[in-house]
């Protein structure tokens, strides 16, 4: 049985966003059960379903204005610290307000000039992306507002009433948003690096059956890799963002910002360690290796499952308990030095991290202060100036919406009577996304969702005949698709159809519902295929060039950690770094192949070369971050010899990485034997690269380069 099979690394239910598991050509869309937010779903019921009520039992049909303006203000809120919620979700409500009250206004004007200006809009409500994901959720909604805004045309008064109740929707939906955010103000930071200790735990039990299975293949090998060292350096690097974005909030670092990060830096040692083991497990043919090891890492997971509930929970561990387990994992390997040296390392972060969940560790021991950040009018300008070029994805990504949104806009517009038109436009337009793989992505997830929200919104809605219990339906089903809103986007798809068709229902009594739901899913399936028809045709951006340049942003990142481990005498601070960096890189590169692998028309022999360069790069990380674990190593070698060899792999990599191949003349003779065998796997698996790098370079470029320096993420 394969590794897959046994860690079901490749079941939809474990391919999700963060977690997509070894096989890079499925799409991530599984369900993550542990993202259900239940206070986000009841945020959004307060926020909109309760103001919906009211307007049905006052007979306040205007109150709906303010109601949706509720419901898109808890829709763009992606989350994290207040100081960068609030300032999006006020910027969504005052722009919001006037782009209805003005765009009303505007749809007096005759077709051939509302939809160049429409159009326009759409232009810039895209094109805000460069500021981030917070900006991109922004964005998104103001081009369903805009859209929406386009249904009738408004007089001065009408449209300043609208402006009103959008303005106070938007604010009670905020108001909300702060008190629920008050009530944990550490829980988000305390939740992200939980998670990455529960990634850790999860890579931890997918090794120890590895570990049983001596007739694993390479290929098990890899999937090991690629499936859990995606996943963790994926939760480490969102952790860090979001721990970061904390101790920037207090404005200095705090006792519990110094415990997340704290916590943060212990798992991601920890995570090199484990990174350490495996290549030493791979590498045994002696049995009492492996039983050694078994016996490490059967006592090593549930100490981090501790660890993580102790973190999420925010409680203090049983004195003792943790060191009474690292005991028996430390004798267990006292009889392999090379062992026992990695264990006694995982031992020391889990002591830190220990210390750190009981009442003794909320002790400060951190410098104080963050970094200074960019000055405000740096952070909206220079985005803005690196994306104004055809390289940048993002305005071309802007300008394909835009263009795609004339004919739905035409389409549409001339049935101003139709409540139901405006589903077509508003689906092409959140459906596009920079990259092809992600635009068919979700135009696949808003799909099944529609169409299974559509048949539970209308089963609901046929049963109930009376308008206020129609309204007081929606708080439930807003709960519902709040709290699970992260789990999947087909599941958010398929509770905002349903609420859509309650909505529509309770608004539009003459309609059956399951009319509704059936216009609905139409709507959405036309929509989906403009989008991706239009992707296709418009400037399209195909994945394997921006692979190739992944490809050597890798090797140059791996470069870098090589000489760093290699040359001695480095800061514990710079090998951690560069190691932080080339994990990223190959998450990079892995994130690119995946896309590429979506494509028509795929080249499969640049993806497969790309997916040995990534399977290589695995294996030399795997073994510098255990050579890093073995310092009786450097014994075998003289100062000279070892910075040698780290300029000779540095320049290795570095050349392949612009693409110059030939092996570079190594400095001297490797001597054999198990002394020098891990340094010497290393020197074979970057002259092995030759091949790969060379097959990615066979074929020209066929797409203008994207520039690098675009901060917005796609």
């Amino acid at each position: 049985m394969r590794i897959a099979d046994i860690s079901r690394l490749h079941s939809p239910w474990r391919a999700t966003e963060r977690n997509p598991g070894a096989d890079l050509s499925r799409l991530p869309m599984g369900f993550d059960i542990r993202a259900i937010r239940v206070a986000e779903g009841v945020r959004a019921a307060l926020a909109c379903a309760v103001v919906i009520l009211l307007s049905e039992w006052l007979g306040k049909p205007a109150l709906i204005y303010m109601a949706m303006a509720a419901f898109f203000t808890c829709l763009c809120d992606i989350g994290g610290p207040i100081r960068t919620r609030v300032p999006a979700l006020l910027s969504f409500t005052v722009a919001g307000a006037l782009i209805w009250s003005g765009f009303g206004l505007l749809r007096n004007l005759d077709l051939p000039l509302l939809i160049p200006l429409a159009c326009l809009g759409v232009l810039c409500t895209s094109f805000v992306r460069v500021w981030g994901a917070a900006a991109t959720a922004v964005g998104n909604l103001l081009s369903v507002v805009l859209i929406l805004s386009l249904d009738q045309p408004l007089d001065l008064a009408t449209a300043g009433e609208i402006a009103g109740l959008f303005l106070l929707g938007g604010l009670w939906a905020t108001l909300l948003t702060m008190v629920v955010w008050r009530l944990h103000p550490y829980r988000p930071a305390r939740a992200a690096v939980s998670q990455v200790w529960h990634r850790l735990a999860e890579l931890t039990e997918d090794l120890r059956h590895l570990t049983g299975r001596p007739d694993a293949s390479g290929e098990d090998w890899e999937a090991h890799a690629r499936a859990h060292r995606r996943a963790v350096r994926e939760e480490i690097e969102f952790a860090r963002g979001i721990v970061m974005d904390l101790v920037g909030m207090r404005g200095r670092l705090s006792l519990r910002g110094a415990q997340a990060l704290l916590r943060l830096e212990a798992g991601e040692q920890l995570f090199g360690a484990l990174i350490a083991l495996s290549e030493l497990i791979e590498t045994a043919r002696d049995p009492e290796r492996r039983a050694a090891a078994g016996v490490l890492l059967r006592v090593l997971r549930p100490i981090l499952v501790v660890l993580s509930r102790a973190i999420l929970d925010d409680t203090a561990l049983p004195p003792g308990r943790i060191e009474r387990a690292l005991a028996t994992a430390l004798r267990a390997t006292e009889a392999d030095p090379a062992l026992h040296r990695i264990a006694t390392s995982i031992a020391e972060r889990l002591r830190v991290a220990a210390k750190l969940s009981t009442p003794g560790g909320y002790q400060p021991g951190g410098a104080s202060g963050t970094t200074p950040a960019l000055p405000w009018r740096d952070q909206m300008l220079l985005p803005v100036r690196a994306n104004l070029t055809w390289n940048s994805a993002v305005l071309r990504h802007s300008l394909r919406t835009a263009v795609i949104a004339v004919p739905a806009l035409a389409v549409t517009l001339p049935f101003s009577g139709n409540e139901f038109a405006h589903w077509l436009p508003i689906t092409v337009v959140v459906t596009l996304q920079p990259f092809y793989a992600t635009t068919w992505q979700r135009a696949l997830e808003r799909a099944g969702g529609t169409v299974l929200g559509g048949l539970l919104g209308a089963a609901l809605a046929s049963g109930v005949h009376d308008g206020l219990t129609h309204a007081a339906l929606l708080f439930p089903l807003c709960v519902l698709a709040f709290a699970g809103r992260q789990v999947s986007f087909s599941a958010w798809m398929a509770g905002v159809t349903t609420i859509v068709v309650v909505l529509t229902e309770l608004l539009h009594p003459t309609h059956s519902s399951w009319e509704v739901a059936g216009l609905r899913a139409l709507f959405t399936l036309a929509g989906g295929l403009m989008a991706v028809t239009g992707w296709l045709l418009l400037w399209p951006s195909w994945e394997p060039d921006r692979m190739r340049r992944e490809v050597r942003a890798a090797l140059a990142a791996h470069a870098d950690y090589a000489r760093a481990v290699l040359a001695g005498a480095q800061p514990d601070s710079r090998i951690e770094a560069s190691r932080r960096a080339a994990g990223v890189s190959t998450n990079n590169l892995e994130s690119s192949l995946s896309r590429a692998m979506q494509e028509p028309g795929q080249d499969r022999a640049r993806i497969e070369a790309g997916l040995v360069v990534d399977a290589t790069l695995r294996r030399i990380a795997g073994r510098l971050a255990a050579l890093r674990h073995d310092p009786g190593l450097r014994d075998a070698l003289d100062d000279a010899s070892w910075q040698a060899w780290a300029e000779w792999l540095h320049a290795s990599l570095a050349a392949l990485a612009e693409a110059r191949l030939g092996p570079l003349p190594r400095p001297a003779a490797i001597a054999e034997g198990p002394a020098l065998e891990p340094l010497a796997r290393i020197v074979r698996q970057v002259e092995l690269l030759q091949g790969p790098i060379g097959r990615l370079q066979q074929a020209p470029e066929t797409e203008t380069r994207i520039g690098r320096g675009a901060p917005a993420q796609p």
